[in-house]
């Protein structure tokens, strides 16, 4: 008879630290720390319940494995190549997304082994979550990004949302038809400026790095962002990532002051991942001033309302410039906007690509439709 994993993972845990092996519990993905606890599984299941094959007893290893030296039930999701969200909304089900189709699992979680694979995520990397610091987000080794939230904000929770890194990014082809494609990858060669828009999940980040992967290999490029997200082939890259607050309220790097050093570290490009703050305007800055060929992303509706965001976030920066005066620098700064959104079977795609012009002091934008756009030669990137 299988034994009780609840007195099993007690009897472990006991036999650890009678060894002194439970030292590395505070770093989930010690190897040394899985290995104690494998070997202590071992010797608890031959102990009291000298009966079970050896199927029965992997089973058992690895599942006292998952809960003490890593993730738990999680584990089965963080290994499942399809899943490309887990969500877990406090004690209950997990549910996950494949394809960009929501299913909820069989597999349910309590608060405390909820809790253990939040602290195992986080602890690691030296971040805080209590009452006082009820929110985090991290990002683990695999490059997944780990959002969770304690009560009292979370009135059910935990809360955990991991959005899961994509080992073998999508290809422009991917994400929009063959005409389309090909005139986005003639873009960024020649050095056009582009914003992504859409909603969230709609796949800008996945967009993002379709374009990257058709810069000029020999550019060096800077990427920057909240959590490090793009992976970005060639020989000159360069990624930042913003850093939280301590737990003393210390330490604290933005956006808007990683645009500011990516400019000094010598840029071909500049890559922001999300334009949310007062970073526009040092971002706008940049492009008008020879660092051509950026690219960014924006939560926005439509093209015009992501233009008139990156306005408004441009003027919350306290620049002093007049509405008139930043539209004009966003229209020459920007040469396209392209949306991507989440199709009805979840797939992500390019809906629209469209020129930036003023007509007047506001806003136009004009559908590219299929067509190439016209080359500028002297934007082309070196051979």
């Amino acid at each position: 008879m299988t034994p009780s994993m609840p007195v099993v993972r007690q009897a472990v845990i006991d036999e650890l630290v009678s060894l002194g092996q439970l030292a590395d519990v505070e770093d989930a993905t010690a190897p040394p720390l899985r290995l104690h606890v494998c070997d202590a599984t071992r010797r608890v299941l031959r102990r009291i319940s000298p009966l079970l094959s050896t199927a029965e007893i992997g089973s058992c290893v690895d599942e006292i494995a998952a809960d003490i030296a890593g993730y738990g039930s999680l584990e089965v999701f963080l290994h499942d190549p399809e899943v490309s969200e887990i969500m877990v909304n406090g004690p209950g089900p997990v549910w996950t997304e494949r394809r960009g189709v929501l299913t909820r699992s069989e597999i349910a979680l309590d608060a405390a082994a909820l809790r253990r694979a939040i602290d195992r995520m986080i602890l690691p990397l030296g971040l805080r979550l209590d009452r006082l610091s009820p929110m985090v987000d991290a990002r683990l080794a695999d490059g997944s990004r780990v959002h969770a939230v304690l009560p009292p904000l979370a009135i059910d929770g935990p809360y955990l949302t991991i959005r899961r890194f994509r080992p073998l990014p999508l290809t422009l082809d991917e994400l929009a038809d063959n005409p389309l494609a090909d005139s986005l990858r003639a873009a960024v060669k020649d050095r056009r400026s582009i914003l992504v828009f859409g909603a969230t999940g709609s796949g800008k980040t996945t967009l993002l790095n379709a374009l990257g992967a058709s810069i000029c290999r020999g550019e060096r490029l800077i990427t920057i962002e909240d959590t490090a997200e793009l992976r970005l082939p060639g020989e000159h890259v360069v990624r930042l990532e913003c850093r939280p607050a301590t737990a003393e309220g210390l330490g604290a790097v933005d956006l808007r002051a990683l645009v500011r050093t990516a400019l000094r570290m010598r840029p071909d490009r500049l890559i922001v991942g999300e334009v949310r703050g007062s970073e526009a305007f040092d971002l706008v800055q940049a492009l008008l001033t020879g660092h051509r060929g950026g690219l960014a992303t924006i939560h926005a509706r439509t093209a015009t309302d992501a233009l008139c965001r990156l306005e408004t976030l441009v003027l919350l920066a306290g620049s002093g410039l007049s509405e008139v005066a930043v539209r004009r620098q966003i229209a020459a700064a920007f040469d396209l906007v392209v949306e991507v959104a989440r199709q009805p079977d979840g797939a992500r795609r390019v809906a629209s690509v469209r020129r930036v012009r003023l007509d007047g002091d506001e806003f136009v934008v004009e559908d590219v439709g299929r067509g190439r756009l016209p080359i500028d030669e002297e934007a082309t990137c070196p051979r």
